[in-house]
């Protein structure tokens, strides 16, 4: 049960981060909040042990801190 729970995870933020490649007109600040909110996401879920309250939480962190980034 814990693997598939895992390849869901997995599988939705692969989705996610899929989608998030298709927005060609995002700024350079926008594409760091989404890159950190990606980031942030796979390392909650990971520090967690999988939990979806660890990747939400790694996510919210990870697009404040891909936010304050400066673009190139």
């Amino acid at each position: 049960m814990q693997t598939i729970k895992k390849l869901a995870a997995s599988t939705a933020l692969a989705t996610l981060v899929l989608s998030l490649t298709a927005c060609a007109n995002m700024s350079g600040q926008d594409k760091n909040t989404a890159i950190g909110a990606g980031v942030g996401a796979v390392a909650g879920s990971v520090l967690t042990g999988g939990s979806a309250v660890g990747a939400v939480g790694g996510a919210a962190v990870g697009g404040v801190i891909g936010n304050q980034v400066k673009p190139k």
